[in-house]
This record gives structure tokens, sequence and C-alpha cells, in this order.
């Protein structure tokens, strides 16, 4: 197969970017090209550093956050309250929660939301390991974090089901202070601060 471009090695980087999620053919060349006219140190240190985020990134084993310690910065920090759990769908949304100042909790990344259409089942998030850290003990409420959207919704209701029964223990979403199919990381921090502020009981959304 003839090669597109007059080097194999530009091809093969092309191809590489590309790879990434929102970079085509043409991006992906774009990036390449501008490399390739940087002083070579910086290129040296944007390889370097992608091969170090992956291999020395991995997952908190308490609430499954990217990590560069066995437990996240959250989770070992002894001044956070420990016993607030805010479940998110993803790390982009653990960042966004941050970013607004409002929330002094922990977390719990689920990696994603039941969507029947993709094939991700409840077995293929991070909902039991949430369960058993709520039946652990020292947990008091539990925030239910997921976008707006049809799939977030159904995990809302799953999650609410498999913790429902525990003596004790609240469980809350945010204030519907976001638009309904909102992702978390696109909503701007103000309003996302409120939805955290004024977040309510998860069973008055059925019940009214």
């Amino acid at each position: 197969m003839e090669q597109e471009y007059a080097s194999g090695l530009l091809e093969s980087a092309v191809r590489e970017l590309s790879r990434l999620p929102g970079v085509g053919r043409k991006t992906a060349l774009r990036l390449a090209l501008h490399i390739l006219r940087r002083d070579e140190s910086e290129g040296v240190a944007l390889g370097e550093s992608i091969i170090n985020l992956r291999r020395n990134i991995r997952y908190c084993g308490v609430c499954h956050n990217i990590s560069e310690s066995e437990v996240c910065e959250v989770c070992g920090n002894d001044r956070r309250d420990h016993s607030c759990v805010c479940v998110v769908e993803n790390v982009r949304d653990v960042m966004s929660i941050e970013n607004t100042g409002q929330y002094s909790g922990v977390y719990h990344v689920l990696g994603g939301v039941i969507s029947p259409m993709d094939g991700i089942g409840p077995d293929q998030l991070e909902i039991n390991s949430l369960v058993e850290r709520v039946k652990s003990g020292g947990i008091r409420e539990v925030i239910l974090a997921l976008a707006a959207t049809m799939e977030g919704d159904t995990t809302n209701f799953y999650i609410f089901r498999k913790l429902g029964g525990i003596p004790g223990l609240k469980i809350t979403q945010l204030a519907r202070g976001m638009a309904v199919g909102n992702e978390i990381e696109y909503t701007d921090e103000l309003t996302l601060g409120r939805s955290i502020l004024q977040r309510t009981l998860f069973s008055d959304s059925f019940n009214s």
C-alpha cells in the first residue's frame, strides 16, 4: 500500500494522533508538523510526559479517581467530609465539581453510565464497589451527580434501588438548575455549584 505522506515516520505520527477523540487526519497532520517545527526538546518533553502519564497514573483504590498513588489526594485528605460521597460518571466530573469550590466531601467515580444501546450494563460500572463502600459504614449521604440525561437518570434510579434499604442513609441528587440533557463537565461553575448546595432528596423526584 502506497504511503499517503512522503515520510513513513510522519505517516505513523499522524495515524497515532488521529486515534485521539475529536482529532481527524487533517488536524493530526497539523499537530505533527507543529511538533516538527518546534525545538526538539519540546517534542521530547511532550513524548516523555505522555509516557509518564500512561505508566504512572493509576486509579484510586477507594473512589476510582485518577491518582499517582494507591489512594487519591481527595480520599487521603482528612479535612474532607468522608461521610458524604458524590457519585459521578467520570474523572472530568470530579474536576468540574472541585472547580466550584462548593463541595468538601469525597467522590465515587462510576466510569460511565448504564446505556443498553451502547452495551453498558451495571456490572461494567463501579456500582458494586459503591454499594460495598456504603455498607462498610461511616457514610451518611450519597449525592447522585450524574448528567440529566436518560442514561444518567436510569443509573441514578438503579443506584437508588441498590442503596435505598440502608438505614440512616440519605440519597440526594443535584438540584435541577442544570438543563435537562446537560453534561456535568459542560455546565458552568456557578450553576453547578448552586446545584450541589441546593441538592434535593432523590426520592422526591418520583414521589412528586
